[in-house]
C-alpha cells in the first residue's frame, strides 16, 4: 500500500518527459507505475474479498474489511522504522525481483486458499516484502538519473504512486461488469470480480519482477549513506519537542491529522457504504476512484486556482469544505449523487493536503524538518490504525436504523451514521485549525474570497527565501528615515547582516528615477505613468538588491514599497488601488514583506515637519489624508503582517515599540537563539 503521506502532485511538463527519455529510468518508472497498480488494485480485491467472505452479515463485514486495513498499516508501523536498514544491506535489484514474485504468489494464493485466516496473513506478508520494496526503489533512483533531473525523476516518481490508483478503479470496476460472463467458464467460487482482480494483481507484480531482472544499470553493491527512518516513539518524542512551540506548526498538524482521521473513515467504510447503497463492486471501483480523481484534482488546480489565498487561511478552509461534504455524502441514498459529491470532497482535500505539506516544507526550519516530518507520519499512521480499526465497530454497533416521515421513509446505516460522525468532528477540527493559525483574523474569508475575485489580493502563498524583509510605510514626516536607521543599528548589534534601502532611489537607475518623480520641475505626470514609473523602479530594486539579500539570509529594510504605490498612486490620485496593487505584484513577481511597520500621522502634522515640499509634497493637504486612511485600510485588512505604530510619540519610544514587534518574528528569534547557543558553545 502506497505510503499515506505523498508529497504534493507533479506536474508532467517538459522536465518530466525528459526524465522518461533515460532507458534506464523508464524501465524503472514502469515497473514502479505496475507495482503501485497492483497494490491499488489489491486494495480493493481484499477489500471486496473480506465483505463477500462475510455472507451477508453486516457486522461481519465491517470488521472484516477493518481487518484488511489493519493488517495493511501494521507491518509499516511496526516493521517500517528498520526495514530501510535491512534493505539497504542487500543487492538491491535482486532485492526487488525476490520481493516482486514474492508478491506474485502471495496475491494468486488468496482466491485459491479463501478464507479470512491466508488473506490477512497474506496480505500481512505483501506489506512486508512491500516495505523492502520500496526503500531499494528510492535508492535507486539516484543511480538512474543526472543530478539535475533528480527533482524531475521524485515527480515522476509520484505519478506512478497515485496516478495509477484511477486506473485500478476503472480495471475493478470493468471487472465486476464483466464477471458474470466469466463466471460461464469458471467454476463460481474462483470468478468474483475480488478473485479476477487479484489474479491480475498477482500478474502485474510478475511483470514488475521481470522488468526489474533486466535492469542491469541497478547497482549491486549497498547504497552509501541511505536514509535510515527514525524509531517511532523517538520520532514522535523529538517532534513533538519541536512542534510544541510553534502555533502554527500545532494548527497545522492537528489539522492534518483531523483531515487523516475523517478520511480513514471513508476508507474504511466505503466498501459497506456502497452496499448499503444497494450496489456492487462495479459502484465500489468507481466511488474509489471518485475519491482520487478529486484528490488529483485538487492537488495540481488547487494552488493554481486559490493562488492568491495564503496557504495558512486555505488549509483550514478547504478542511472544513470537505469534511462538510463527507457530512452531505453520509445523507445522500443516491449514489450517481454520492460519486459526484465524493469528487468535490476529494478535490478540497487535495487542496487541504497540498498545502498542509508545502506549508510544513516553508514553517519548519531545515534542522528540524526532517524530524517534524517523521512526527506527523508516525501520527498519522498511528491515527489511520486506530479509525480503521474502531469506525468499522462504531457502524456495526449502530446497525440499520429506518426513519419514517409521513408518507416518506428512508433508511441509514452504520456506515452513514459513521461517516456522518467523521464529518463533523472534521468539520471542528478545520475550524479549529483555520482559527489557530490565525491568519488575518479581522478579515472574513468572504471578504477575501470577494477581493480575490477582484484581483486584490495577490499571492500570498509564504516565503521562497531564507532571509527577513521589513517595509516601512507611511505618509511625508513620519519619521520612517529615522526609524529604519535606528533598526538597522540596533540589527546589526545582535549580529544580523542587514541590508537598507529605499523607493525610489534604491539603485543608480532607481536615482534617476527618483529625480524625475519628486523634482517640482518635473511638473505634471500623468497618474498612470506615474504608477508604472513606481512600479518600474520596484521591479528593478527587487530584481537587483532585495531578492538577492534575502536569498543570501540577510535583513532586509526598505524605506517604502508596495503599499506606498497603493496608497499614493492608488488613494492619492484616485486611481484604482487594486490595479495598483495588481501592476507592482507583477513587478515584484508577488514578493512580500514578513512585516510592515505603517508609521501613523496626521497628514497635517507630518507636512509641518518638513522644510522643503518636493512634487509629491506639495500635493494638497486632502490627497495626504487618502493617503493616511489608505494606509490604515491595508493594515486593517492582515494584523498579523502590519504593525501600525503612532508616529507623533517620542522617536525613542516608537523605536522601542517597533524593535519589541520585530524581536517577535520567529525567524528572527531563532537566528537569535541560534547565535546564543553558538556564543554559549
Amino acid at each position: 500500500m502506497p505510503n499515506p503521506l505523498p508529497y504534493p502532485a507533479a506536474s508532467t511538463g517538459p522536465e518530466s518527459r525528459s526524465v522518461l527519455a533515460i532507458p534506464a529510468f523508464r524501465k524503472l518508472w514502469n515497473s514502479m507505475a505496475f507495482s503501485s497498480f497492483g497494490d491499488w488494485l489489491g486494495l480493493l480485491a481484499t477489500t471486496a474479498m473480506a465483505q463477500e467472505l462475510s455472507n451477508g452479515d453486516y457486522s461481519k463485514a465491517n470488521f472484516a474489511i477493518a481487518g484488511v486495513f489493519i493488517v495493511r498499516l501494521l507491518p509499516a508501523v511496526i516493521l517500517g522504522p528498520i526495514a530501510g536498514v535491512i534493505a539497504d544491506r542487500f543487492d538491491r535489484r535482486r532485492l526487488m525481483v525476490f520481493c516482486d514474485i514474492f508478491r506474485f504468489g502471495l496475491y494468486l494464493s488468496i482466491p485459491i486458499v479463501g478464507n479470512y485466516f491466508w488473506l490477512y496473513t497474506a496480505t500481512i506478508l505483501v506489506e512486508c516484502f512491500t516495505l523492502f520494496w520500496s526503500p531499494a526503489k528510492e535508492a535507486t533512483v539516484p543511480n538512474m538519473v543526472p543530478k539535475n533531473k533528480l527533482e524531475s525523476a521524485n515527480q515522476v516518481s509520484l505519478l506512478a504512486a497515485y496516478g495509477t490508483a484511477p486506473i485500478a478503479a476503472i480495471v475493478f470496476s470493468l471487472l465486476a461488469l464483466v464477471s458474470t460472463a466469466i463466471s460461464k467458464f469458471l467454476p463460481a467460487e474462483y470468478s468474483s470480480t475480488a478473485d479476477l482482480a487479484l489474479y491480475i494483481d498477482a500478474i502485474s507484480f510478475l511483470y514488475t519482477a521481470w522488468i526489474v531482472y533486466q535492469l542491469r544499470e541497478i547497482p549491486k553493491g549497498s547504497a552509501s549513506g541511505a536514509a535510515v527512518n527514525e524509531n517511532i516513539g523517538k520520532a514522535l518524542f523529538e517532534g513533538f519537542k519541536f512542534v510544541s512551540g510553534s502555533k502554527v506548526i500545532k494548527g497545522l498538524i492537528f489539522g492534518m491529522l483531523g483531515a487523516f482521521f475523517a478520511a480513514g473513515a471513508v476508507i474504511g467504510l466505503a466498501r459497506t457504504f456502497v452496499g448499503d447503497l444497494n450496489a456492487g463492486d462495479a459502484a465500489y471501483g468507481i466511488l474509489f476512484g471518485a475519491v482520487f480523481t478529486g484528490l488529483a484534482l485538487g492537488i495540481s488546480l488547487g494552488p493554481k486556482v486559490f493562488a492568491q489565498f495564503s496557504r495558512r487561511r486555505i488549509f483550514g478552509a478547504a478542511l472544513t469544505i470537505s469534511s462538510f461534504f463527507l457530512i452531505l455524502l453520509a445523507l445522500i441514498t443516491n449514489l450517481v449523487l454520492a460519486i459526484f459529491i465524493t469528487i468535490i470532497l476529494g478535490a478540497f482535500a487535495g487542496v487541504s493536503w497540498v498545502s498542509g505539506f508545502t506549508m510544513l516544507g516553508l514553517e519548519v526550519a531545515d534542522e528540524v524538518r526532517g524530524r517534524t516530518f517523521a512526527f506527523v507520519q508516525s501520527l498519522i499512521r498511528i491515527s489511520l490504525v486506530l479509525v480503521l480499526a474502531i469506525a468499522p465497530v462504531i457502524a456495526a454497533a449502530i446497525g440499520r436504523h429506518t426513519f419514517k416521515f409521513e408518507n416518506f421513509e428512508v433508511t441509514y446505516n452504520g456506515a452513514a451514521f459513521t461517516m456522518f460522525a467523521a464529518g463533523i468532528i472534521g468539520v471542528i477540527v478545520g475550524t479549529i485549525s483555520y482559527r489557530t493559525m490565525r491568519d488575518r483574523p479581522n478579515v472574513s474569508l468572504w471578504s477575501d474570497i470577494l477581493a480575490a475575485s477582484r484581483g486584490e489580493l495577490g499571492g500570498i502563498t509564504g516565503a521562497t527565501h531564507t532571509g527577513i524583509f521589513i517595509s516601512f510605510e507611511g505618509g511625508e514626516g513620519s519619521g520612517k528615515s529615522t526609524q529604519t536607521e535606528l533598526l538597522k543599528t540596533f540589527l546589526e548589534e545582535k549580529g544580523e547582516k542587514v541590508l537598507l534601502s529605499r523607493e525610489p532611489g534604491g539603485t543608480p537607475l532607481g536615482k534617476k528615477l527618483r529625480e524625475i518623480l519628486l523634482d517640482n520641475q518635473t511638473g505634471s505626470i500623468s497618474p498612470r505613468a506615474e504608477a508604472l514609473m513606481y512600479a518600474a523602479d520596484r521591479a528593478h530594486h527587487v530584481y537587483s538588491l532585495i531578492r538577492p539579500a534575502l536569498e543570501a539570509g540577510e535583513v532586509v529594510i526598505t524605506d517604502r514599497y508596495l503599499d506606498s504605490s497603493v496608497a499614493y498612486q492608488g488613494a492619492g490620485r484616485v486611481l484604482q488601488p487594486s490595479e495598483v496593487a495588481r501592476i507592482s505584484r507583477w513587478a515584484t513577481e508577488n514578493l512580500t514583506p514578513t512585516l510592515t511597520v505603517v508609521m501613523d500621522i496626521p497628514a497635517e502634522v507630518g507636512l509641518s515637519r518638513l522644510k522643503s515640499l518636493d512634487r509629491l509634497e506639495a500635493e494638497p493637504l486632502a490627497f495626504h489624508e487618502r493617503i493616511r486612511q489608505e494606509f490604515l485600510n491595508i493594515a486593517n485588512t492582515d494584523p498579523e503582517r502590519y504593525f501600525v505604530v503612532d508616529a507623533t510619540q517620542d522617536k525613542t519610544v516608537i523605536h522601542q515599540q517597533i524593535v519589541e514587534r520585530v524581536m517577535q518574528m520567529p525567524l528572527l528569534s531563532q537566528n537569535q537563539n541560534e547565535k546564543k547557543r553558538f556564543r554559549r558553545q
